[in-house]
């Protein structure tokens, strides 16, 4: 296998990953659908997408490591020089940067909301819907696929362009293409300004673990708060009776 050819092995197989659920939607359709014979029209069919999308997203996942492990050089060559982050202070970077990364959801919803844009996003309410059901699928978002779009996005396109033009150019670049995979246009401006964290976090650290970091906590946040939200709203409740009290 040629190595050198490692990055583009891994985009075909993320490409053929985000299209794999047409492939493997019948052979989980016809096991779910047996396993919950009884269950209602709604609920069966996010038993289907829960399953079929962490089907989908592992394969994709064994196969990219499979790629990483056979290139030795491949997470090094995103950077000309510079020097990398020891692991503990990626680690750190990891954390910090995932506060940094609510900052700028932040700062672009704010923005939104003055362009009239309504908030939550519809990918991230279906996802959480699916999540509620089927909970498999809380693996592919918090887990799998932070990883996989940290390769993809950071280290292979944010890199390749790192090496060859500059890093605004890189950054903006890898950013909107984040952006526009998540296929959630209205809220576009909040993914964007994501990935441009995420950016500044990788070149930072020249270390695809800080951004991994950070992005899972990030993606594990936000399925907590959309899981527990009623919750939440009941703590916060209580809290603002006591201290009114």
């Amino acid at each position: 296998m040629n190595v050198k050819k490692t990055p583009l092995y891994i985009l075909i197989t993320y490409i053929v990953m985000q299209l794999s659920s047409i492939l493997v939607v019948l052979p989980v359709s016809t096991i779910i659908k047996a396993l919950y014979a009884d269950a209602p029209k709604e609920e069966l069919s996010n038993h289907i997408a829960g399953w079929t999308t962490f089907t989908s997203f592992l394969l994709g996942f064994l196969v990219t490591l499979f790629f990483i492990m056979r290139d030795k050089d491949f997470l090094k060559k995103a950077f000309i020089g510079g020097k990398k982050a020891t692991t503990p202070t990626a680690i750190v970077w990891g954390i910090l940067g995932f506060v940094i990364v609510l900052c700028a959801q932040m700062l672009a919803g704010y923005v939104e909301q003055k362009l009239g844009v309504t908030g939550g996003s519809e990918n991230t309410a279906s996802l959480s819907s699916i999540a509620a059901v089927s909970p498999i699928i809380i693996i592919s978002i918090v887990l799998i696929g932070p990883f996989l779009e940290e390769v993809v996005f950071r280290r292979i396109i944010f890199g390749s362009l790192n090496q060859t033009t500059n890093f605004f150019i890189a950054a903006i670049v890898s950013a909107i293409m984040f952006g526009l995979v998540h296929m959630d246009f209205s809220h576009i401006l909040t993914y964007v300004m994501t990935g441009l964290a995420f950016a500044f976090l990788y070149n930072k650290t020249h270390r695809l673990l800080t951004t991994i970091i950070a992005h899972i906590l990030l993606n594990g946040f936000v399925i907590y708060i959309n899981l527990n939200h009623e919750k939440i709203l009941d703590v916060i409740e209580k809290i603002q009776k006591a201290i009114g009290q």
